[in-house]
């Protein structure tokens, strides 16, 4: 009988290419069709509704209740022109993908009579039971009251035939349930903080945007040899598998022609992204094999997350129509580079000015090199709870490996920059007229203008490198949210431009010092202080290790012990005091990231445990008979010289033994170990068992498996081969 693993190799390999079309319609013209944009907002809203919604997206103001009818029958008959019948309200729990419940548009009036209705009431706020979601402690079991409340600087779209409507997630007490909603407080604070210092150089300044552009990094695997692994079908990457002669080695596949099947995937994937606004623009082939990578034009940050979780739904769905399986995890084969979500972060102004972009004039460059340096500051002083952000047990198995950042956090400007922060901490005298100060400042950084160009090489080994206008936030991980990074960026900045506007308004007060002079002067100080976390060479040497612990850089490894600043005194009085996250959020996602971990790191524990014993043992086992069966033969032709012909099937014979007496002895002290593990109360604790004594076991199993994988006959070998799951599609 044909095995499983056969069969879906055959399956996969009877796929035709399929013969590309052209387009019905240029993507311009397609684009955002199914969201409710300001152009469909001005179509079917009255004109005081319109200005009011138009107002709370760029300006933060409320919307007043007696308008949310006007409002929810203009989206309504929008989405029933667009044939949706259905509405939710789509929100992120802590569970870190999306959510929605539909209800109908259908309603009974009182007489009887059958109509449409959707409400101010639906539109504003719902009541979605949220007693099965991570909650942290924040409420009991029987507590299922939850509530969604609209949010308007995400516009509503239509996904198949519902309206979909982002919302924050919030509990009955009030408690953000949600990614959203801390999110969306901090780019509050950060619009708050970031101006008053942007007005320093621009009276005209009312708003700050914090902008984000992703890079999704994926895999691609065919929906039959996938689901012919259960491990990818349980935990999303493959826990057992001996490399392939030919893996990534030539670096043939990055950026190489996209294979035809796959990229019939991508423009469907494109097509459908647009119209619902989400502007991808770049696709290409990553450095693994069945590797891929897309990304969008940069966005407002909260935008940007809701378009990325939506696209990796949307990914999925469109994946299943072609027979694909897309992989997110962060290293779903060993051996092979992993998956990243690099998350690009900028700063820029109502009218438009990057504020961390160079430009050619002294005052212009001074406000650049002002929210530049502060950002660096700002990593500085949290790189540990920056850390802790995109700590997951998923990237763990990625940070570090030659495609990610290590676990210690440092910052990468360039050769160019470093100069231009070494001139200028080296202005010796801030006691010059303006004009004075303007000359000399213009001798300081009259070399940024060239940076324009291409100001660095990038450092993949830097966890946090600038890159032109913006800094690349490199270790998020592919299967993550990114408002969890993003939240935690936004704070810390905040709370730098705060201290920084502080300290300059009392030099002007207290020393008399021009505007230039205050801001010069605590910028140098910034300067050094940020000398321990800037660093230009390489992030994998064991030297930079012991040079990081000099410079008392965290070096967290491994989840649970990343994840202990998130409670500390320090993180939570950061927290509390810009009203990002108060105490019990704050204690509640630390809860809720624990027991992700542990629960992850025992799913794969339990899968390890049923492949090892129950699929790859007994063919092994199998494979045994068949040598011990041959040996026998050699025996009863050769007498007592069976040994000189039977040397080598007893030599395999001996080691298929040894494997499967290491495997089966491994298990079952990692099964007892669990069970040990499973039995302690403390959270912490408990995860940081099932990372030092539960997850090695992962490896030593791992390699006996995957050295019976290159004995064992291969028509006998149960799991699909690392080969055919990267060489197929």
């Amino acid at each position: 009988m044909i095995s499983l693993r056969f069969q879906a190799v055959n399956n996969a390999q009877k796929h035709k290419p399929v013969i590309l079309k052209s387009s019905e319609k240029r993507d311009s013209k397609i684009f955002a069709q199914n969201v409710f944009n300001q152009h469909a907002r001005r179509q079917f809203l009255p004109h005081e509704s319109y200005q009011k919604v138009e107002k709370a997206i760029h300006h933060g103001e409320k919307i007043d209740r007696e308008l949310a009818d006007q409002i929810s029958t203009g989206m309504k008959e929008w989405a029933i022109s667009k044939g949706a019948t259905h509405y939710t309200h789509w929100f992120q729990p802590l569970n870190g993908s999306s959510a929605e419940k539909h209800d109908a548009f259908f309603h009974i009036d009182k007489d009887g009579t059958p109509i449409e209705k959707f409400s101010g009431l639906t539109l504003v706020q719902q009541e979605p039971d949220a007693s099965s979601f991570p909650s942290g402690g924040i409420r009991n079991t029987f507590e299922a009251r939850g509530y969604t409340a609209w949010d308007p600087t995400s516009p509503a779209f239509i996904y198949g035939t519902n309206l979909c409507i982002p919302t924050i997630f919030v509990s009955y007490t009030g408690e953000a349930l949600d990614y959203k909603t801390p999110l969306l407080r901090s780019l509050r604070i950060l619009d708050k903080q970031a101006t008053a210092v942007a007005r320093y150089f621009d009276k005209t300044v009312k708003r700050v945007n914090a902008s984000l552009g992703w890079e999704q990094e994926y895999f691609l695997i065919d929906t039959a040899l996938a689901k012919s692994r259960p491990d990818i079908t349980m935990t999303g990457r493959t826990l057992f598998g001996h490399a392939p002669a030919k893996g990534q080695q030539m670096s043939g596949h990055y950026f190489g022609s996209i294979p035809t099947r796959v990229l019939q995937y991508m423009r469907e994937l494109e097509k459908e992204a647009k119209l619902l606004g989400i502007p991808v623009k770049t696709r290409h082939n990553e450095s693994a094999p069945n590797q891929f990578e897309l990304a969008p034009i940069f966005e407002e940050v909260n935008l940007a997350v809701d378009h990325n979780l939506l696209l990796m739904d949307i990914m999925n769905k469109i994946a299943e129509k072609h027979n694909f399986k897309v992989l997110f995890h962060e290293k779903p084969f060993a051996r092979v580079s992993g998956s990243g979500k690099h998350n690009n972060w900028s700063l820029a102004t109502d009218q438009g000015k990057n504020l961390l972009s160079p430009a050619s004039t002294p005052k212009e460059n001074l406000r650049f090199l002002t929210f530049f340096i502060n950002t660096i500051k700002a990593v500085n002083e949290y790189e540990e709870l920056l850390r802790a952000s995109y700590a997951t047990a998923s990237n763990d198995c990625r940070l570090g490996s030659s495609e990610a950042p290590p676990a210690i956090v440092s910052v990468f400007i360039g050769s160019q920059l470093t100069k231009v922060l070494n001139d200028l901490e080296d202005i010796s005298s801030l006691e010059m007229s303006d004009q004075e100060k303007t000359e000399k400042k213009l001798n300081v950084v009259k070399e940024i203008p060239e940076i324009l160009i291409d100001n660095t090489d990038r450092n993949r080994t830097s966890t946090f490198a600038f890159t032109g206008n913006r800094f690349e936030l490199r270790a998020v991980g592919s299967s993550a949210n990114c408002a969890n990074a993003m939240t935690t960026l936004n704070t810390i900045v905040a709370a730098q431009l705060k201290k920084f506007k502080i300290a300059v308004d009392e030099l002007i007060n207290t020393k008399k010092l021009s505007k230039n002079q205050a801001i010069l002067a605590i910028l140098k100080e910034y300067i050094r202080d940020t000398k321990k976390i800037r660093f230009e060479g390489d992030g994998y040497s064991k030297e930079w290790i012991k040079e990081a612990q000099k410079r008392g850089l965290s070096n967290n490894k491994n989840t649970p012990k990343a994840l202990k600043v998130k409670v500390s005194d320090r993180t939570i009085s950061l927290f509390e005091e810009l009203k990002v996250m108060n105490r019990r959020e704050i204690k509640a996602r630390h809860e809720i990231e624990l027991a992700a971990y542990i629960n992850f790191v025992q799913i794969e524990a339990k899968v390890v445990g049923d492949l090892a014993r129950n699929h790859i043992i007994p063919t092994a086992i199998e494979y045994q008979n068949v040598l011990v069966k041959n040996v026998k033969g050699l025996k009863d032709i050769y007498a007592e010289n069976y040994k000189k012909y039977a040397k080598e099937q007893l030599y395999i014979l001996e080691a298929v033994s040894l494997h499967i007496e290491e495997i089966n002895s491994d298990i079952t002290k990692m099964i007892n170990t669990r069970k040990k593990a499973d039995e302690i109360k403390d959270l912490e604790k408990c995860a940081q068992m099932y990372c030092d004594k539960i997850r090695p076991f992962f490896e030593s199993i791992r390699n006996h498996c995957d050295e019976l994988e290159m004995l064992v006959d291969d028509q006998l070998w149960p799991l699909t081969k690392y080969r055919e799951l990267l060489f197929t599609h």
